[in-house]
């Protein structure tokens, strides 16, 4: 269900992290809460399980995991001059509970080699309750602290909701045999009430990128305001302070509010930002805050998504300074001009650029207004952007709004598009607005201009609605949900959105161009299935968006972009090829739903649902019938393309006697020639259809089944949700031979 517009509590993250509830061995990171039977004999180290060493897959360094600098909180004297120090504790909020993480610094003073194994950290909270407490997978492997050395260990921990980093108490021990419960404390620190993660505005944070310092921090942040959103851009500067090349990892980047509410921040930087060492590099992070929600306070996080375990680490947390004005900006203000035919009134209204293909577009949105006393004509219009002053890109005039003329108090819209290489950077832009006056002639009418940093698109927040205005194209779109298709060697993504026409009268939904971004700058072209019956006023399209992704990359943390695509000086029809977009906008993704039901009622196949029941096999002597009920339904969409797609019925003996499945394509559930054999209850069905239908089979030929009938006890029906040869299961019920379900 969507979130109502402007909803300010959105959820950012990935959908909350699982834990098993099988509590590792302590060789493999993990020790309970209560000493084992028989603990590890100090000073031997435990022979860890054998391991299968991963593939070389080809991971960069900017893979691993990076850790973040917190402070100090005390330390634990281990013997001599050697001890324990905990520091970089840290806490991050999730959907469910909220994860811990922090270090021990291992200093060994002493002239022999010190085991960790001989020794083990324990967390609760001040009230008594333990936690458990587990090793970063690239830290599992650290025993041995060899003499006059330190060694830095990091751990995670998952608590509830409502613990605070006050309320943690963390306790070192070592393993006694001595002890009744075989271990021996040797001290104990407990977190601070004044002590705070966030670094101070203006102040900066060391970042660990595996081995390299990488000093961080906020260089500004603008925001510009409309009805609905803030729209917030955070200039952060990294400095390598190392002296080797530091690759920048694929971060969350997170807006946290002063009333704990999150909002996730789009990156704008290289797939594969490698900083090399005594240089700075600057990334722009744009999002969109509700304008409900205080802008006092705010904070930026830096958040780290581990693979393996699945967790997300919080790196760094920043104050953010106080917001600059932006009042002199451009975008929404009113400037004048005059030709022979009269005075204008022109107004920026926004200012955009997006990728495309192997390019960037830049995209500036103006609308032209008579506020005169008598109609005008259209001037013609041409232009071009300065780059810095300096480069010249052509630009495209787009006509979205078809109009011949101005009449007293009317408006119309024009779009100019330029094309620059991706790669190519700048640090203002100027769009500079003439008129054709002469066959070779031009006359200068406006400039605008821009700093390259608030060249962003608005973000739409999970639940929120876009709305173009456009003459004769108003419409809304927002995202409805997600799904992925996995397949033996790469994924298909989906996302499927809601398309309203905002139009009094019957329209066309607009072509669009549509491409994902994820977290590291990738983009990936998406394919949107064409809706070729135009749609009612006030109703809903549904739009189903594709793309193929590398096998089992993470989509959690991605954007969709869409825009409103044009061919030439004009928008794309139907049997053209979009050169452009405009009007762009992005949205944050929900997580998606993978829970796969128990049972086969009302099972989602967006934008219809199936339910099958009365279930019940029969054998012959050389088939075997599946026999059952099924109601079909359609949610009320006016339109929607379902090519591609196919609802799977698959049947699994429990032994291995038999399976088989069987496809029916989405496109025949509501088609105009259906007749009533294609469900009768004496044929083998080859289609499904909207309604109710009883005693429904399919039938499979088999001539050796028989011959098996005491080794058939149960089976499995499952529904699978297909697209493109690949599918995802959605649904399974185990069911007993010969017997008919509910």
């Amino acid at each position: 269900m969507n979130m109502k517009k402007n909803a300010p509590c959105v959820v950012l993250l990935a959908a909350a992290l699982t834990w098993s509830s099988v509590v590792p061995a302590f060789a493999a990171g993990s020790v309970p809460a209560t000493p084992p039977a028989s603990p590890p004999t100090p000073s031997t180290p435990v022979t860890p399980p054998p391991t299968t060493e991963p593939p070389d897959d080809g991971a960069r360094p900017s893979d691993a995991l990076t850790i973040g600098t917190g402070p100090a909180l005390g330390q634990v004297k281990v013997n001599g001059d050697s001890y324990f120090e905990l520091k970089n504790v840290t806490m991050l909020a999730e959907q469910k509970g909220k994860t811990v993480t922090f270090t021990v610094s291992v200093r060994n003073e002493s002239s022999t080699d010190l085991l960790f194994i001989d020794y083990w950290v324990r967390l609760r909270t001040k009230s008594g309750n333990e936690i458990t407490v587990r090793l970063m997978p690239q830290d599992q492997e650290k025993n041995k602290i060899t003499a006059k050395s330190v060694e830095d260990i990091n751990f995670y921990a998952s608590v509830n909701g409502t613990t605070e980093l006050t309320d943690l108490v963390f306790e070192f021990i070592e393993w006694d045999f001595s002890q009744p419960n075989f271990e021996r404390k040797i001290g104990e620190v407990a977190v601070p009430a004044d002590y705070t993660i966030v670094t101070p505005a203006n102040d900066s944070h060391v970042i660990d990128m595996v081995g390299t310092e990488v000093k961080t921090s906020v260089k500004k942040v603008f925001t510009t305001k409309n009805d609905e959103n803030y729209s917030p851009t955070v200039v952060l500067n990294m400095e390598n302070v190392g002296n080797r090349a530091a690759a920048v990892p694929a971060y969350q980047y997170l807006l946290r509010t002063n009333e704990g509410y999150m909002y996730p921040l789009d990156a704008k930087k290289d797939k594969e930002l490698v900083i090399n060492p005594q240089v700075n590099e600057e990334i722009e992070l744009s999002g969109s805050v509700p304008v409900t929600v205080s802008t006092e306070g705010w904070q930026l996080i830096i958040v780290q998504e581990a693979a393996e375990p699945k967790i997300n680490i919080p790196i760094a947390y920043f104050q953010l300074p106080a917001l600059s004005d932006l009042g002199e900006v451009a975008t929404g203000v009113e400037h004048n001009f005059s030709n022979e035919d009269g005075t204008y009134t022109a107004r920026l209204n926004s200012f955009q650029r997006v990728p495309f293909e192997d390019q960037d577009i830049l995209n500036a949105n103006i609308t032209l207004i008579n506020k005169g006393s008598e109609a005008l004509p259209i001037p013609e219009l041409t232009g071009y952007y300065m780059l810095d002053d300096a480069v010249k890109v052509e630009a495209q005039l787009i006509k979205t709004d078809k109009t011949i003329g101005l009449a007293k108090g009317a408006e119309a819209s024009f779009q100019f598009v330029g094309k620059m290489p991706y790669t190519y950077q700048f640090s203002t832009v100027k769009l500079v607005l003439e008129e054709k006056t002469g066959e070779d002639e031009t006359e200068e009418l406006l400039e605008f201009a821009q700093s390259s940093e608030l060249l962003g698109i608005p973000y739409m927040n999970v639940g929120e609605i876009y709305k173009v205005s456009s003459l004769g194209r108003n419409a809304s779109y927002s995202v409805r949900s997600v799904t992925t298709y996995p397949g033996d060697t790469v994924d298909i993504f989906t996302v499927q959105m809601d398309a309203t026409n905002l139009e009094q009268r019957f329209s066309d939904v607009s072509k669009l161009v549509a491409q994902l971004k994820a977290p590291d700058g990738t983009v990936y072209p998406a394919t949107i299935a064409e809706i070729k019956n135009k749609v009612s006023p006030d109703a809903t399209a549904l739009l189903f968006l594709s793309t193929t992704l590398p096998k089992g990359l993470p989509t959690t943390n991605m954007n969709v972009m869409i825009g409103e695509a044009v061919t030439e000086d004009r928008y794309t029809g139907a049997e053209d090829k979009p050169d452009a977009y405009v009007n762009a906008a992005a949205f944050w993704l929900p997580a998606e739903d993978t829970t796969v039901k128990d049972n086969l009622l009302d099972v989602d196949l967006l934008p219809y649902s199936i339910s099958i029941n009365r279930i019940n096999t029969w054998l012959s002597k050389d088939q075997l019938k599946l026999t059952f009920d099924y109601e079909l339904k359609k949610q009320l969409f006016s339109e929607a393309n379902m090519e591609g797609r196919k609802l799977v019925i698959g049947f699994e003996d429990e032994m291995g006697n038999k399976s088989f499945t069987r496809e029916f394509d989405f496109k025949d559930f509501e088609a105009p020639d259906a007749t009533e054999s294609d469900v009768q209850s004496d044929e083998n069905i080859n289609k499904l259809r909207l309604g109710k239908h009883v005693a429904v089979k399919l039938i499979e030929s088999d001539q050796d089944l028989i011959f098996n009938m005491e080794t058939l006890k149960t089976y499995k029906v499952s529904i699978y949700d297909s697209f493109q040869g690949q599918k995802k299961l959605l649904a399974s019920k185990k069911i007993d031979w010969f017997s008919t379900t509910d």
